[in-house]
């Protein structure tokens, strides 16, 4: 059982707002290791250079999208278990069906309650406290 408050996790969002919809989200189930970044390159990098438990990362953004994030961390092997969950705007079943070949743990369909929020990470993880 993860305690939420010691969980490092990586939200990835091209959009401010949803960024910050996710990190208070996080934050209502208790999560205080919240780092963010702007689009795929950006994630990757602070995957790569600080600890990562979790990505949450939208899948339509700039630069690099959430599956190639996605494909990116599942190739660097000191990363590659790192639980990814893929927040979308739509039910997309072959974008879901695609990610799922990469190795998604979870995805969460825009717009989310923190009750989703914290179902979806719970799927992966069991449940948090």
């Amino acid at each position: 059982m993860p305690a939420a408050a010691s969980m490092h996790v990586v939200v990835v969002d091209d959009q401010q707002t949803m960024r910050s919809l996710v990190r208070t989200g996080l934050q209502e189930l208790g999560f205080r290791e919240i780092r963010e970044a702007p689009d795929g390159e950006a994630g990757l990098r602070a995957v790569l250079t600080g600890k990562a438990d979790l990505v949450i990362s939208d899948y339509n953004m700039p630069k690099l999208d959430g599956l190639g994030l996605l494909r990116a961390i599942r190739g660097h092997e000191p990363i590659r278990t790192t639980p990814f969950i893929m927040l979308t705007g739509r039910a997309d079943k072959e974008l879901v069906q695609r990610a799922v070949q990469f190795g998604v743990n979870n995805y969460l369909v825009k717009p989310f309650t923190v009750g989703t929020l914290k179902g979806k990470i719970e799927a992966v993880f069991g449940p948090i406290t």
